[in-house]
């Protein structure tokens, strides 16, 4: 397996890196996720959030502009707070993230991954035109290159034992 040239082999793995560069952010972004309207309470963004998945979901209006972002943090700090003053359901315009990160869904995958990091958002609200499209998540972008299977951070090369 892989006993061509090192240059055939480089060939393949510069097409490869080229495909991966061009990954969309559009291509791996989920669209199914109904995302949180203003003045929802709490215990029902629990409820999307567990039953999506996700730790954390954009808030829009009814136009789909997103005005904030609500986490799992977010909830569990809310929910401790209003158990303990006996305060009942608070909303999640109370508790949201009022300037979310967005991503464009022409941007590059690639891009976005290499951005990554501490202290960052583990879901990116897709934002076209003004209005929310989906979300990328860490684990799609995850899955994505555990699919392809190539790495961005090490270039690859071409050897007999490929």
């Amino acid at each position: 397996l892989g006993y061509g040239s090192a240059q055939s082999g480089t060939v393949i793995l510069s097409e490869r890196k080229l495909s991966m560069r061009s990954l969309k952010i559009s291509e791996v972004m989920w669209n199914h996720i109904e995302p949180i309207r203003c003045g929802t309470p709490v215990t029902r963004v629990v409820k999307a959030l567990l039953a999506n998945h996700v730790t954390g979901l954009p808030v829009v209006d009814d136009h789909r502009r997103v005005l904030g972002f609500v986490s799992e943090q977010d909830c569990i700090h809310s929910l401790l707070v209003s158990n303990y003053h006996h305060e009942g359901d608070p909303i999640v315009d109370d508790v949201m993230f009022r300037q979310p990160m967005t991503v464009s869904p022409d941007m590059s995958l690639v891009d976005l991954a290499q951005n990554l990091g501490a202290g960052k958002p583990k879901v990116y609200p897709v934002v076209d035109h003004g209005k929310l499209v989906g979300i990328v998540t860490r684990t799609a972008i995850l899955a994505e290159f555990a699919k392809s299977g190539f790495s961005i951070d090490k270039p690859s090369y071409a050897g007999a034992e490929d």
